[in-house]
């Protein structure tokens, strides 16, 4: 798992003439976070800033790590609502500004190595591998799509039955030979079970459908009929992002061979 604040250096802008008070606001921030990875048997790895790195399944085996993990997800999200709120209401009644602080979460499931990592003077406890960095480009991504939890595809299939997940993409992230379906966690059972999700749902699958098999009107039909749903402004980054793609593949057709995969290039 990666998480980091988005809009951060805004943030610390506000606080340039009070270092401490930042501090103090990552504090309060960190805390319930760091709280709920532990409780859903996560291992903290290191903060970076206003980011967390955690990981799940080491020391100890967690047969239930997807699930755990994708639980610790939503309930940062609800700690950080908590956090706002509070925040909020000091502001109003201090009479200065309010900033919230949004969060955008990666998480990806594979095979990682575990253990005493650095030099021969100073290491810490860590993981390292492929899956690892897709994590971290995952959580860089979930400003774009429009959904602050953003999954790969082995955490996705483990979390089907427990979370409302969406599909969002077909990525080929820079330097990777094999691209990797992503996915969106919108909520618990209870949102995966109610009809406007599963509307959404529907609305997405076949917008990505007509779009890998090139039907573009029929993408566009998709789209502009999820615009009409209900709650049809959870999806509206994500419908832009493909309205986007699809009026350019219209004047610049993409080449031959092309699998619908889109090519990921951030670090």
């Amino acid at each position: 798992m990666f998480s980091d604040v988005r809009g951060f250096t805004s943030i610390s802008e506000s606080y340039k003439h009070d270092p401490q008070g930042l501090t103090a606001l990552m504090n309060r921030f960190l805390t319930p976070l760091t709280n709920v990875i532990i409780e859903q048997k996560g291992y903290i790895d290191k903060y970076m800033g206003d980011a967390i790195m955690a990981f799940w399944n080491a020391p100890l085996d967690d047969p239930q790590h997807e699930i755990n993990a994708c639980e610790a997800a939503i309930q940062m999200l609800e700690k950080i609502d908590v956090v706002n709120k509070e925040r909020e209401e000091e502001a109003a009644d201090g009479g200065h500004v309010y900033i919230p602080l949004n969060v955008g979460i990666g998480l990806n499931t594979g095979i990682g190595v575990v253990g005493n990592m650095g030099s021969d003077r100073k290491f810490n406890y860590s993981v390292l591998g492929d899956s690892v960095n897709l994590a971290s480009r995952l959580e860089g991504q979930s400003k774009e799509y429009g959904f602050p939890i953003i999954v790969g595809s082995r955490t996705a299939l483990a979390a089907k039955d427990k979370f409302a997940i969406l599909e969002l993409d077909f990525i080929m992230v820079k330097g990777k030979t094999e691209p990797e379906v992503i996915y969106a966690i919108a909520g618990r059972e209870d949102v995966m079970h109610s009809a406007a999700f599963q509307r959404l749902r529907n609305i997405t699958i076949e917008m990505l459908g007509c779009y890998r098999s090139r039907n573009w009107q029929g993408a566009l039909d998709a789209i502009a009929r999820g615009r009409k749903s209900e709650d049809a402004d959870t999806l509206e980054k994500l419908f832009k992002l493909y309205e986007a793609r699809v009026k350019d593949f219209q004047v610049n057709p993409p080449a031959e061979g092309w699998t619908g995969a889109y090519a990921l290039l951030t670090k």
